[in-house]
């Protein structure tokens, strides 16, 4: 069911909730949170779809905010708020309110959302893109518990990952950090198989992707062992090898899907590890509501630490003509100096 406001209020979208639950049967709310969604028209429509995919497992009420940018000023000067309330199959398993905010009233959408906010629930703010420097000082960062960002889709990603670890406040996420859960599970997983030291460590992937470097910086942090961070064509995360005193650990998933897991010993095991969509990546985050300790450590380690050592090296494959041209230009200068000896010792 679907009701659309014009110039409206927020009580009145309460009304219109309450009105809506009762014509679908169904006036009990058995929600557990309530995620507000800021976003921009652009990216409304794949936003909420994975925040209604989400709801499949986290029962919540959905708030979208969408900031409409007034051309002129006179547009600008005037606030309106225009809604649209979802409930039952058009909205999941919980409830959605689209708001769109015009002229002065973007500046102050916090005192539009709080108004729609559960009572005694927790609240959860995610940025798709476009996310503030600073979300626990941003207004409607300060009403939530958690907040979650994604600098996946930061123009300068490795930039954007020095602004998260500059501004981290307990209850701050970010999607880059929950798409290598799988792979830090697999990489923990082997090493309880087969204890042994850490040495050091090369994570390869993608050029300016945000999972490789907080990847890189979390074996870092936690294994205090150099590492490594090399470039590969994708997609995302390809490989992570770890060398051992008891030999090389390698994880390797050239296909964004299968990875192989090698172990010194043992035969190599397939391993489910496929790039997971956004609603998946947004109901793990909702299923802890605590700061994640981890993930603030790792990304505080930073990028430039981690570079320290030197810059990120590519591992182009030379062709056999190139080999072959390279090893001619290396035997060329010998050859030269070889007239010039015999002259000399005449």
């Amino acid at each position: 069911m679907k009701i659309d406001l014009t110039e409206t209020t927020s009580s009145k979208i309460n009304q219109a909730l309450v009105s809506a639950r009762r014509a679908i049967g169904t006036p009990a709310i058995g929600m557990v949170l309530t995620l507000v969604v800021v976003t921009d028209e652009e990216n409304a429509y794949d936003a909420l779809k994975s925040a209604g995919d989400a709801s499949r497992e986290h029962p919540s009420r959905i708030i979208a905010v969408i900031k409409r940018v007034s051309r002129s000023p006179r547009a600008r000067r005037d606030a309106r708020l225009d809604a649209e309330v979802r409930v039952g199959s058009d909205a999941g398993t919980g409830e959605t309110v689209v708001l769109r905010l015009h002229g002065e009233l973007a500046n102050h959408a916090q005192s539009v959302v709080l108004p729609l906010l559960l009572p005694d629930a927790p609240v959860v703010v995610w940025w798709p893109e476009g996310a503030p420097a600073d979300p626990a000082k941003d207004p409607l960062g300060a009403l939530a518990q958690r907040r979650i960002t994604d600098t996946y889709s930061a123009e300068r990603p490795l930039d954007e990952l020095a602004v998260r670890a500059a501004t981290y406040s307990p209850g701050d996420t970010d999607l880059a950090w929950t798409r290598i859960t799988p792979w830090r599970s697999m990489l923990a997983a082997a090493l309880d198989q087969q204890p042994a030291e850490v040495i050091a460590a090369t994570v390869e992937g993608e050029s300016d992707n945000p999972s490789c470097e907080l990847l890189a910086m979390w074996l870092a942090d936690r294994l205090g062992v150099p590492v490594e961070r090399t470039l590969s064509e994708g997609p995302g995360l390809t490989a992570v090898r770890m060398e051992t005193k008891n030999g090389v650990i390698v994880l390797d998933r050239p296909d964004g899907s299968l990875a192989t897991l090698s172990m010194q010993n043992q035969p190599d095991r397939a391993v489910a590890l496929k790039r997971r969509e956004t609603a998946e990546l947004l109901a793990e985050e909702l299923r802890r509501l605590d700061p994640d300790n981890t993930y603030a450590s790792a990304v505080k380690f930073g990028v430039d630490r981690l570079h320290a050592g030197g810059e990120v090296k590519a591992t182009p494959v030379e062709e056999p003509v190139e080999k072959a041209d390279k090893a001619a230009d290396a035997k060329a200068p010998a050859a030269k100096k070889a007239p010039a000896k015999k002259a000399a010792s005449k």
